[in-house]
């Protein structure tokens, strides 16, 4: 008996053992399977915090928003309006125009690059003095200029503000100083920034870190905006503060082939929080070809053309910045006629791409013919009717 009761206790002794082997080995596997599960959960970027009013990142390239917070209400600006400023300038002035300053472009309120009256100086040096110093009276001298009188000059800026799509902006001067009336909004003075930035002496003025005007006295412009020296990429690019407006701040920054601008109004943190969203966007956002330009696309057939059909290609490069999760889940919509009537000139804009994540538009391209088509002569056609006839 005692026998059979020392041979039960040795089999459960071994069973024991194999048991715990068995739970350490299970423990082991639980714990590898809840490591595996961690670590495939995907990871949600945090959005920032910004301590303004409203405040904005936005893809120079595509146009789409990245961070959004109050971007549509509308705020003073203070000198960013001078971005505006700056761009109508160039693309209705010469560069090398000289500016003789009149008596009203001389001690104007708040920043200055001290003209004088007659003094005689040029248009870029007026723009550089605009842009890094921040000159009212050289903003000023601008719409003078430019505009014939700062009145016409500002319709001017309000014009261009509608063509770009900054429907809830409203310029009453050129240089930002206050009025009721002189207002904008995160969004729409990130669409003229993106304006702007196409401009390429525009970006040239803005990431320039000291201007040597030619003239005798005052002639260093160096410029206000620390995000050139304090942030790797930054490309400028304007800077203001009135009491009511508080501090503004638009900034520009490009890392790995994607440019990105942040705006923030009223924000006491104004660098800091442009930074931080150029963290944001450069950390969890990168550039996806959609389409290259030039990309064949589609044949489009063509009537009473010598050719019957004419290919399209993509207008331009299509890139648009996506999360890890966004990429393969970007939706295209080719819209273009079923048909064209001859004759087709190469480079004809006849339709457009768009690109859809979760049902919302985030971009498009325009579709242009890679070719000339011409229109059948009468040879052509008596012989298309004879073709028929047999």
């Amino acid at each position: 008996m005692k026998e059979l009761e020392y041979a039960i206790l040795i089999m459960m002794m071994k069973n024991g053992v194999i048991i715990l082997n068995v739970l350490k080995k299970f423990n082991c596997y639980l714990i590898i399977i809840s490591m595996i599960l961690i670590l495939s959960v995907p990871v949600y970027a945090k959005s920032p915090n910004i301590s303004g009013a409203s405040g904005i990142l936005m893809e120079r390239n595509s146009g789409r928003i990245l961070y959004k917070n109050n971007i549509n209400k509308k705020l003073p600006m203070a000198s960013t309006t001078k971005i505006m400023t700056a761009l109508v300038a160039l693309e209705n002035g010469n560069l090398d125009d000289i500016v003789k300053i009149d008596k009203n472009s001389v001690g104007v309120e708040g920043s200055s690059i001290y003209l004088y009256k007659r003094e005689k100086i040029s248009l870029e040096d007026l723009l550089y003095g605009l842009m890094l110093r921040s000159g009212n009276d050289s903003a000023v001298a601008i719409a003078n200029h430019i505009g014939g009188s700062v009145d016409n000059f500002i319709k001017m800026m309000n014009k261009k503000a509608k063509k770009i799509g900054a429907y809830k902006t409203n310029f009453t001067n050129p240089h930002g100083l206050h009025n009721n009336n002189h207002y904008t909004t995160a969004y729409d003075l990130a669409l003229i920034t993106r304006a702007a930035m196409k401009n390429k002496k525009f970006r040239d003025i803005c990431k320039t870190k000291l201007w040597v005007s030619n003239r005798e006295k005052n002639k260093y412009f160096y410029n206000k905006n620390k995000t050139l020296w304090q942030y790797g990429g930054g490309d400028g690019v304007k800077i203001g503060y009135t009491r009511v407006a508080g501090r503004c701040l638009v900034s520009s920054a490009t890392k790995d082939n994607m440019q990105l601008i942040a705006v923030v109004l009223n924000d006491y943190s104004w660098f800091n929080d442009c930074y931080n969203l150029f963290d944001y966007g450069f950390k969890n956002y990168t550039p996806m070809v959609i389409y290259s330009q030039d990309q064949y696309i589609r044949s489009i057939p063509i009537c009473n053309g010598k050719k019957g059909y004419v290919p399209i290609v993509a207008g331009k490069d299509f890139i648009i910045p996506l999360t890890d999760g966004e990429k393969g889940k970007i939706k295209t919509i080719i819209k273009s006629p079923e048909n064209l009537n001859a004759p087709v000139s190469k480079g004809q804009k006849i339709g457009k791409i768009e690109a859809y994540l979760n049902g919302n538009l985030i971009g498009s391209a325009p579709l242009l013919t890679n070719r000339d088509i011409k229109e059948k002569g009468t040879f052509d056609k008596i012989m298309d009717y004879i073709k028929n006839i047999f």
